[in-house]
């Protein structure tokens, strides 16, 4: 029976999607081969819609649209890949074209519109589109889609499937990797299913196991995923808040750096992928741009899901170093964090005197060829970019690890290996320190309105990744909170920094909380000794 297109219906869509793409997922990694043979699309494409799902809002009062929008948000928050990226965008699009805000008209034909406006979005987020992907099975099913807008949306929903379909099965002779592997688009494979969802949610028939005239369902042997000479090595994901004037100047810089540039987003949020030969280079360009975070770097081949890390032996603990090669010069708020970075063989700055003269003053004094910088505060990073410039005018080679926080420096630190090669001390480090998320426990200087409420001179705030989660009159309570709020996402290891300020035996009381309450997690703790708050927090 055929269904409107109203919450419900997005509802049942959501669910019909993520169970299909996580059906699908082995055979989409199987035919993987472009725009690199890493095996990963259906996984990306599955771990992204499901973040999409998430986020769907729980009220029955929103709107299709707006529950859409939510499901686009949540996809762009969780993108995963070039795959997921692109995903995630023709969802936003699929919602503006959705905005009740627009003419009324009848559903057929809002719904087609929606997925010309989808398509769009889909094109508009890559910088180079090449067609034999998913963004021409997504312009060929707004077309099928548009030629059937008169009918109901069920029957507008099973023309762009059919669209949809002929499109995927014509892509193997559209690219020379497709037709060389004899598969078809694996991007492509996965808006088909989706569609199909659609399709059923409105009332259609599923889509068959394998659409017709598609084309082998597997490659004759698995992709290789090892990276082809003079091709990028690495994929860059961060999340940038910035606005669109910011976002076209780094599109413009990121595109000398590699290819798979995928851009999407908008309202001062944006989901940022590329693959390059500089992942050191593709962050610092975002320094530059606005406010990243969540940043991910990957060797290709390796997949979106698990960054490349170093083994995560904690070298902070007085190991001993030889003289070093590359310098690393971080920046600390204590006298105790300071010696621990030391012991680490990281040259020192202290926080009240960071300042470019002394960043670069720093570079120069480490005497080694190349460098990397850990500001350690978001505060820093453009003086930290600016000292970086100054120091590669002196023919020192140096990276800026965008560490918004004293631990994911201590992150970093733990898996520099000078050994490396410069990239791939750089990845190493990028990634441990983005995959770390960080708390504080701070007392107000004095009354302000903060994201919990209004705080008073002298209360206990509770900050995660920087904004104040909670408000409250104790040390201990209000860390044993944000470390409980901190760990609610999981996470396998637990730093605490504890401040001047802080209370006899907090450390080890928190230590001994994680140990009863959070099983499998491990705690370290250090005596930063740090005069800015009471307590810093790490969960990687």
């Amino acid at each position: 029976m055929p269904h409107p297109l109203d919450p419900d219906a997005v509802r049942r869509w959501c669910t019909a999607a993520r169970t299909a793409l996580e059906a699908a997922r082995p055979d989409i990694d199987a035919i993987n081969v472009f725009p690199v043979a890493d095996g990963d699309t259906g996984t990306n494409l599955a771990r992204t819609f499901t973040a999409a799902a998430a986020a769907l809002p729980e009220q029955d009062g929103a709107t299709a649209s707006e529950a859409v929008r939510a499901m686009a948000r949540g996809a762009l928050l969780g993108a995963c890949g070039n795959s997921g990226t692109i995903l995630a965008q023709y969802l936003r699009g699929l919602a503006l074209g959705l905005d009740p805000a627009q003419p009324p008209g009848d559903p057929g034909h809002l719904l087609a519109a929606a997925l010309r406006r989808a398509a769009e979005a889909a094109y508009e987020a890559v910088a180079h589109p090449v067609e034999g992907t998913m963004l021409t099975v997504a312009s060929a099913a707004a077309t099928a889609a548009e030629e059937s807008r008169d009918r109901p949306p069920a029957l507008v929903a099973d023309a762009a499937c059919r669209g949809a379909a002929a499109a995927l099965a014509a892509t193997t002779e559209q690219l020379g990797v497709l037709a060389a592997a004899e598969v078809v688009d694996a991007g492509g494979t996965g808006l088909l299913a989706v569609l199909g969802a659609l399709r059923q949610a409105l009332g259609g028939a599923p889509l068959p196991d394998a659409p017709p005239d598609s084309g082998p369902a597997r490659p004759s042997s698995p992709p290789d995923a090892d990276v082809p000479a003079g091709a990028p090595a690495y994929e860059v994901m961060y999340l940038l808040e910035t606005g669109a004037e910011e976002v076209a100047a780094l599109r413009a810089r990121l595109y000398p750096l590699g290819d798979s540039l995928v851009v999407g987003g908008g309202d001062g949020l944006w989901s940022i992928h590329v693959h390059v030969h500089d992942a050191g280079a593709a962050v610092e360009a975002a320094l530059d741009a606005g406010r990243p975070r969540r940043i991910r770097v990957a060797h290709l081949g390796d997949g979106c899901g698990a960054p490349e890390t170093a083994p995560r032996a904690r070298r902070h603990e007085g190991a001993e170093r030889g003289p070093a090669p590359r310098a690393v010069v971080a920046v600390v708020p204590g006298e105790g964090l300071a010696g621990l970075c030391t012991e680490a063989g990281a040259a020192v700055v202290p926080a009240a005197a960071a300042d470019e003269p002394a960043l670069l003053d720093a570079l120069r004094a480490a005497g080694a060829g190349q460098a990397v910088l850990l500001p350690n505060d978001t505060e820093l990073h453009a003086v930290a970019a600016r000292a970086a410039a100054a120091a590669r005018e002196a023919g020192i080679r140096t990276a800026v690890i965008p560490t918004r926080a004293a631990v994911q420096g201590l992150a970093a630190l733990a898996v520099h290996a000078a050994e490396l090669r410069f990239d791939e001390d750089v990845v190493a480090m990028t990634s441990a320190a983005g995959a770390t998320r960080y708390g504080e426990v701070a007392v107000a200087a004095r009354r302000s309105w903060t994201t919990a409420g209004v705080c008073q001179a002298g209360d206990v705030l509770g900050l995660v990744e920087g904004d104040v989660a909670l408000i409250g009159d104790g040390i201990a309570e209000v860390a044993d909170e944000v470390v409980d709020r901190m760990l609610a996402a999981g996470g396998e290891l637990v730093t605490l920094v504890t401040g001047s300020e802080a209370p006899a035996g907090l450390g080890e009381r928190l230590r001994e909380r994680v140990r009863t309450r959070h099983l499998g997690v491990d705690t370290v703790v250090y005596e930063g000794r740090q005069h800015t708050s009471p307590l810093l927090v790490g969960v990687e």
